[in-house]
């Protein structure tokens, strides 16, 4: 059932292409593309999961299109961008989904294992923006890169992705800041803890779900739901946000700006009540 928050054909007649579709936050991008009228294509490497997520929305009476590919070549690109045109005759939206991350020490990570991460999440980014621009420039289309909070400060074991995550930030006001021009809009989504993901699998330990310590550092207090995510997603390409480029909008419930108080706020309390009662 499409969230009746928005008009349920706002995404009439356009076609959207998600790299990294085939699961997760991507697939619930292009399940939310497609509910609102969108035709949607999804891209991975694994022709399984691909076929599955197309049949998934199919089944659903939405217009679907498998297309396997590697963001990492630029040949690659421009087949996958090829391939969707040919399949729906135009290319409206490109949502920048696919990426790697694994936890690792620094000092334990190979220039191999730190280049893969590089590869897909940046390059990868760079390489489908450029595959896609002679489409998008025709359409006025937007692109959406799906990047992180990691590098807002820092974040332990993260580095590959934190550099790969600050270079698509970049990329993203260089990109709307170039191609604005041709009426290009660029936008990036910067997700918080989202359960339900393979993400938050890997990087939690083995934790569950959501920890109980890392609940306590989101000011909304509850994970976030890929719906969330894909909410964002479509607000971002439709005309609500049609003035909006070159921005990463966050979508965490306020964890990256989240410091632990020195004091909790029961003791700040005892402490202000302390301090009237002394001047009395």
């Amino acid at each position: 059932m499409a969230d009746q928050t928005f008009k349920s054909d706002i995404l009439k007649g356009k076609v959207a292409l998600i790299t990294g579709g085939s699961t997760g936050i991507n697939f619930e991008i292009a399940r939310t593309y497609a509910q609102f009228g969108a035709s949607v294509a999804i891209m991975g490497r694994r022709v399984n999961l691909i076929n599955s997520a197309v049949e998934t929305l199919t089944k659903s009476g939405y217009k679907a299109f498998g297309v396997p590919g590697d963001v990492r070549t630029a040949e690659s690109s421009g087949k996958i961008v090829e391939d969707v045109v040919k399949h729906f005759g135009r290319l409206d939206i490109l949502v920048n989904g696919a990426a790697g991350n694994f936890l690792a020490p620094a000092e334990d990570l190979s220039t191999n294992a730190f280049r893969t991460v590089i590869d897909i999440d940046l390059v990868g980014t760079f390489n489908m923006s450029r595959a896609a621009f002679p489409e998008l420039k025709k359409t006025k289309g937007s692109i959406i890169n799906i990047t992180a909070t990691l590098h807002y400060s820092t974040t332990p074991w993260q580095v590959h992705a934190s550099a790969a995550k600050a270079g698509v930030d970049s990329l993203t006001t260089s990109l709307a800041t170039e191609w604005g021009t041709f009426g290009i809009r660029v936008n990036g989504i910067a997700p918080g803890p989202i359960l339900d993901t393979v993400g938050m699998s890997k990087l939690s330990l083995g934790m569950g779900e959501l920890s109980s310590s890392l609940a306590k550092s989101i000011p909304l207090g509850r994970g976030g739901l890929k719906k969330d995510i894909a909410n964002s997603a479509l607000f971002l390409v439709s005309d609500a946000g049609n003035y909006i480029t070159g921005h990463t909008i966050v979508v965490d419930g306020g964890a990256w700006l989240f410091h632990e108080p020195a004091i909790s706020r029961d003791e700040l309390r005892k402490i202000e009540s302390d301090r009237r009662r002394s001047k009395l």
